[in-house]
């Protein structure tokens, strides 16, 4: 064979590129493991009519504050959202929870 080659056969070149494979699928399925619970948490204040709750309340509820779809400043604050529920997160509170009209 090649002087160069990187695996001894290509079951082993299949077993290697398999394992990562599934490592990333993972990694993938965790992530949106935690938005999907980020969403029902965030749904469940909206369908409470809850506007405004404590960080510490939702961490609670199972929120991850570090897993969001998207983030942009809006003038003084800094709002997020996952998926179409927007909402202003500050280290202690989440306020203004919103689904977002129009959403295409």
């Amino acid at each position: 064979g090649r002087t160069d080659k990187k695996f001894c056969c290509d079951e082993c070149r299949s077993r290697h590129n398999n394992a990562l494979a599934k490592n990333g699928r993972a990694f993938r399925r965790r992530l949106l493991s935690l938005l999907y619970k980020n969403y029902e948490v965030l749904d469940s204040m909206i369908k409470a009519d809850v506007d405004s709750v404590d960080m510490i309340d939702l961490i609670a509820m199972g929120f991850t504050p570090s897993v969001v779809t998207s983030y942009r400043r809006n003038g003084r604050h800094d709002e997020f959202s996952c998926f179409d529920i927007k909402f202003i997160m500050t280290r202690t509170r989440v306020y203004s929870i919103s689904k977002i009209q129009n959403f295409d």
